[in-house]
């Protein structure tokens, strides 16, 4: 069925449920959060996805959006370990599996497009209007969500330090 392997439905199973818990924890808490629960079940997801997508990739940019998914998502979730960073961490972490989704969305909706319905799909050419509509679409939510996740959290920080000044004062 939509000329999917094994592997490949390993693959596109295994990602799925990153697509629903990504649009739950940027709706609850305005981004993706490494340390909940399910954040634990994302990041399983994605690791899933993105290192399966080695054997089932056709096109070269397949290669490189697994790689850097896998990177963007370890990277996204060790730094909110590292004190160092302070809270630059938690806008590096914000930016990094924001970006994480993004690079989960756009080979699914590229995939879905072109194997939707089942023998007459969307899409047939890689320059499709409605391809590269979407993928702009995509980019668009992209600059749009990381700008509103920023100002929110610059929000946050503003508000908890007028909240606590004797804290701020103490430390």
């Amino acid at each position: 069925m939509f000329g999917i392997s094994r592997l490949g439905w390993v693959h596109t199973l295994s990602s799925l449920p990153a697509i629903p818990l990504a649009i739950y924890m940027f709706a609850r808490y305005g981004r993706i959060v490494p340390r909940s629960r399910p954040g634990v079940v994302y990041f399983i997801s994605m690791l899933i996805g993105a290192t399966t997508v080695f054997p089932v990739a056709h096109q070269s940019v397949s290669y490189v959006i697994g790689a850097a998914t896998i990177l963007l998502l370890l990277v996204g979730y060790g730094i909110g370990r590292i004190s160092r960073f302070g809270r630059a961490g938690k806008y590096l972490e914000t930016i990094l599996l924001t970006l994480t989704a993004f690079l989960l969305m756009l080979p699914t909706v590229s995939e879905i497009l072109r194997r939707v319905p089942d023998g007459h799909p969307l899409v047939t050419d890689l320059n499709s209007p409605i391809l590269l509509g979407s993928q702009a679409s995509l980019l668009v939510i992209l600059i749009v969500g990381l700008t509103a996740q920023i100002i929110h959290m610059r929000r946050q920080d503003k508000l908890a330090t007028f909240d606590s000044p004797a804290k701020t004062y103490a430390e």
